[in-house]
């Protein structure tokens, strides 16, 4: 029976890799790019197409990036914000025209309009990011492609790339190095599907002039510049990727991390080759995270549209109806969260684990032997041994941080979760109060409730050896606490 690193029998038993051989912790992979760029923030950026119903891949890829939002900002001493990229530009529907043969495609913006997709993020998204959002401590921001390629960054940087399209056309278009930019019908919002007779008609320092062809209104004008939001851009997957990694790499303070599933590992190469076309340099290219792939019991990836084309009889016996319909889930949204955050933190026990692929069969298996008891909602706080020990002891009744976004939701009543070498203690806030610094903090609170063993000054000393001048910063938060269970196994 294969162990976990703390000697117990572990869950899983996963082969060596590459990657898994060079990592002690899945977050490890960051380290290089936080100690070059020595951002303010670390932002998770992951996307979903908005069109339907999430399965368990989309949630699985969504949930790693805020536990891995989670693990960073402890171990980075870093402020991390998950970014929600709601994909509303994937296809509606879709006809061809019964005389040319080409194919038009309507995306769920246009056909649905804002209100429609903020019905859908509010439906199948909200309430799901509210929720791993509490119980990971981690903020968030919901963004739709429509409002990205509107902004004035996105498009100057599309812009940039159509002065150098002989250099990236073939990396994002390997087959017949013609780059899919689709710009729909401003009457109608239909748009050619590849893009076969959108052609860039011109190019200066004021922008871009394309000519397309509407099924239904016929030739058509549109020239795009920074300053103006109209027309609608839309990318083909590749392009949109490319201009958008390289928006988010020219931000100093911010270190973007894309968080993806498994099988984006293959069309990255392509992504990557661009970037190199385009001389990007090299603080300025992204930093990936793959997820890992839920795969069917073939072994191909998990798929809404490959099922729906087969018909429901083509499910199967492993992949339970949740699976493909995360909606389906028989409990609630807090219950399906707690289930996904143990299993996703499970995964992350071990770069081994993370960094591979998982059958239904598998990840079923892994959520029948989950805890049976529902998890306590609680903030979490690593923390130094002697510490833990007072807190343990009833004697450490405040606790101090700096004011990072996690602790900006902690208020009175909230539960905090301390963990130390495999054990934890739950405590219960009795007050929070916040000060612009250290010193101030010291002026106000009293000194033996933060610690009973130490001076003022000395407190001073420890407290200014763990959090750097940037950090205090941000503000001090001083967090009452009192005991509502003894330290217990983590």
């Amino acid at each position: 029976m294969a162990l976990s690193r703390n000697g117990k029998p572990g869950l899983l038993v996963s082969p060596n890799s590459v990657l898994a051989n060079a990592l002690l912790r899945s977050i490890d992979l960051l380290r290089p790019r936080v100690l070059t760029a020595r951002p303010g923030r670390i932002e998770f950026v992951v996307g979903t197409q908005i069109n339907g119903a999430p399965h368990l891949g989309t949630n699985l890829v969504q949930t790693a990036a805020f536990l891995l939002a989670k693990t960073a900002r402890r171990e980075f001493s870093i402020d991390t914000r998950v970014r929600f990229a709601a994909l509303d530009n994937a296809p509606y529907d879709v006809v061809l025209d019964p005389e040319t043969h080409h194919a038009y495609q309507q995306t769920y913006f246009h056909a649905l309009g804002k209100d429609g997709i903020g019905e859908l993020i509010e439906r199948y998204y909200q309430a799901f990011f509210a929720s791993v959002s509490e119980a990971t401590d981690t903020d968030y921001a919901v963004e739709t492609y429509t409002d990205q390629q509107a902004t004035p960054g996105f498009r100057a940087e599309f812009l940039r790339t159509l002065e150098r399209l002989e250099a990236i056309r073939w990396w994002m278009a390997p087959s017949h190095g013609v780059v899919h930019v689709r710009i729909p019908c401003p009457e109608c919002g239909w748009a050619e599907k590849r893009a076969d007779r959108t052609k860039l008609a011109h190019l200066d320092e004021d922008g871009a002039t394309f000519t397309a062809v509407c099924l239904d209104h016929g030739d058509y004008e549109a020239h795009i510049d920074p300053e103006d939001d109209a027309p609608y851009l839309d990318l083909a997957t590749l392009y949109r990727n490319l201009v958008k990694e390289r928006v988010l790499g020219r931000d100093p303070d911010v270190l973007h991390v894309m968080i993806k599933g498994g099988d984006w590992t293959f069309g990255c190469q392509l992504v990557d080759g661009a970037l190199g076309a385009l001389d990007t340099p090299p603080t300025h290219m992204p930093i990936r995270v793959f997820t890992p792939q839920v795969l069917a019991p073939t072994g191909a990836k998990l798929s809404k549209s490959l099922l729906r084309e087969r018909g429901p009889d083509a499910l199967p016996a492993d992949v339970e109806p949740w699976m493909l319909d995360t909606t389906a889930w028989p409990g609630s949204i807090n219950n399906y969260v707690d289930a996904l955050v143990w299993l996703v933190g499970e995964l992350l026990t071990d770069p081994k684990h993370f960094f591979r692929s998982f059958t239904v069969k598998e990840l079923g298996r892994l959520m029948t032997v989950r805890p049976a008891e529902p998890a306590v909602r609680a903030h979490e706080m690593g923390i130094y041994k002697r510490y833990f020990d007072l807190i343990a002891q009833g004697k450490k009744t405040t606790e101090v941080r700096v004011n990072d976004s996690s602790r900006r939701k902690i208020k009175q009543g909230s539960l905090i979760r301390f963990r130390c070498q495999g054990d934890a203690v739950l405590t219960r806030v009795t007050r929070v109060n916040r000060y612009e610094s250290f010193e101030e903090m010291f002026d106000h609170e009293p000194i033996a409730s933060v610690n009973p063993l130490a001076t003022r000054a000395e407190q001073l000393a420890n407290i200014r050896q763990i959090y750097p001048p940037a950090r205090e910063a941000l503000g001090v938060v001083a967090i009452g606490i009192e005991l509502v269970d003894p330290p217990r196994p983590a």
